[in-house]
């Protein structure tokens, strides 16, 4: 559990840095959403340039605030940056995609291959598919080309 001191000192960090980038306040939330996580979620009119393409300004954000928040805080915590709900909306449709992919994997015995993606994104799908019993799912390819591969089992 994160302790309202280190709690206090995150929001006011993230709140100086978005700040900075021109974002005020209000639209900032800072909550605990686990034990070790933070939910850093902002709203605002135009996400976009702080989204980025495919979500990598967000990722880079949300690195230069883990890099600020490690030196001010000694304990271990994980931060969530959220712009205008796109990390859930993404999440939500990997999920969908996962499944959708293996319903058909598992209706035509033949395999499928997602586009490529970035690692937290083959987790989240891998993640979903796990339960399954009807099918498999690994990751292949390199680099930037990595992309899951969505197997009838047995």
């Amino acid at each position: 559990m994160v302790s309202p001191e280190h709690l206090s000192i995150i929001e006011k960090e993230v709140k100086e840095v978005f700040a900075r980038l021109g974002v005020e306040n209000d639209a900032i939330q800072v909550q605990e959403s686990n034990d070790v996580t933070i939910a850093v979620r902002v709203t605002m009119t135009e996400p976009q340039l702080f989204i980025g393409e495919r979500g990598q300004t967000l990722f880079e954000i949300q690195h230069v605030l883990k890099s600020i928040l490690r030196k001010k805080i000694p304990e271990q915590i994980s931060l969530s940056l959220d712009i205008n709900d796109y990390r859930k909306n993404k999440e939500d449709y990997l999920r969908d995609l996962a499944k959708t992919t293996a319903d058909e994997v598992a209706l035509l015995k033949k395999e499928k291959e997602l586009p490529p993606m970035p690692p937290a994104e083959r987790r989240i799908v891998h993640i979903a598919l796990s339960e399954r019993s009807d099918v498999i799912s690994e990751s292949v390819g390199e680099g930037e080309e990595r992309r899951v591969v969505i197997k009838p089992k047995g």
